[in-house]
């Protein structure tokens, strides 16, 4: 399935229907009266969270969307039916902005959670509201009151705890693959990855958490280097980072100047992001070149109290300690303190 996580659709309510002109017309029934019904209210735009979607895809192609209008009131104090609702499904993590203003109307995360956007029309009163003592055959309806419409932005960023950072080739995907179900693309070139994939990772005790792998950002991304920002915001929600780093192509490439530039980039997007807690983690401990290479760097994240987790996403090496420390990074404490 295509990944679309940024849509621009056009939505509108239900016009009301309009208020019936009336009178009753019966054999032996001289001065029947006023007998219009009131016309049906329109449709409201409705969006719910479906916690069975994951993408807007749905939405890239229905860029006009359009809730039922009511129907006009008919003779003998007949109302007109409602107009249909627009129940307009999202995936969790959806916000919906103004396309003009870019101001955010709503941030739909929980499943099943829901909001009125647009209101459809009230209908118009037939004429029999408006007998009275000394207007007893009144002329006159209201018309139904106009629909809402409105042009709306819809940005997915997905729910995760953990979102896993790096430049492309240091292993995320291979990583994700290892320690829970998801199974994205794996290959020996860069930019494999080219959408965000989740996967639910078990811990102790029957707990679990989410993690999130996006694309490979490298320097330079702000100015459209790569894919550019475009996936950052997918960890945005997150609570902790994993800073995956490669050793195996020491001296060509330092791994301390891409782990320097890759924050410079995260603050570029969002120093919020850029502030969230950082695990690094020193991948393909199997390779001999980067287990020689280790000792030369793991200092200079220890002076500014970096905690390093050297593993190896081929053959498990040094996953349980990690997941401890996540652990107590999302819950204060590990799954042997339960």
């Amino acid at each position: 399935m295509q990944f679309i996580d940024e849509v621009k659709i056009h939505v509108q309510s239900g016009h009301g229907g309009a208020g019936c002109v009336s009178f009753r017309r019966e054999k032996f029934i001289p001065f029947g009266g006023p007998n219009g019904g009131d016309g049906g209210r329109g449709g409201d735009v409705i969006f719910r969270v479906d916690p069975n979607l994951s993408t807007l895809l749905d939405l890239r192609y229905r860029p006009h969307l359009k809730a039922g209008s009511g129907k006009n009131g008919m003779g003998k104090d007949r109302h007109g039916a409602g107009g249909e609702q627009l129940v307009i499904p999202v995936p969790p993590g959806t916000i919906i902005k103004d396309a003009e203003t870019g101001e955010i109307l709503a941030d739909l995360v929980a499943a099943g959670e829901e909001i009125v956007l647009l209101k459809g029309g009230r209908g118009g009163q037939g004429n029999a509201r408006f007998a009275t003592s000394t207007n007893r055959a009144p002329k006159f309806a209201q018309p139904g009151e106009p629909e809402e419409e409105r042009w709306l932005r819809l940005e997915l960023k997905l729910l995760a705890d953990v979102g896993l950072l790096g430049f492309p080739n240091v292993g995320k995907t291979s990583f994700i693959t290892r320690v829970s179900a998801a199974r994205p693309k794996i290959a020996d070139y860069p930019f494999t990855t080219l959408k965000p994939n989740l996967g639910v990772v078990p811990y102790k005790n029957y707990r679990s958490f989410v993690i999130a792998d996006i694309p490979g950002i490298i320097e330079g991304a702000s100015e459209g280097a790569g894919l550019g920002h475009r996936f950052l915001k997918h960890v945005e929600r997150t609570t902790v980072l994993l800073h995956v780093l490669d050793l195996s192509w020491m001296p060509d490439r330092d791994p301390v100047r891409e782990y320097e530039a890759l924050n410079r980039e995260l603050a570029l997007f969002s120093p919020e992001l850029a502030d969230k807690r950082q695990i690094v983690v020193v991948n393909k401990m199997d390779l001999p070149a980067v287990r020689e290479n280790l000792p030369a760097v793991l200092p200079w994240f220890r002076e500014r109290g970096l905690a390093v987790f050297p593993l190896s996403a081929a053959t498990g090496e040094g996953i349980p300690p990690l997941l401890d420390e996540i652990a107590r990074s999302l819950w204060g404490r590990d799954g042997e303190e339960w």
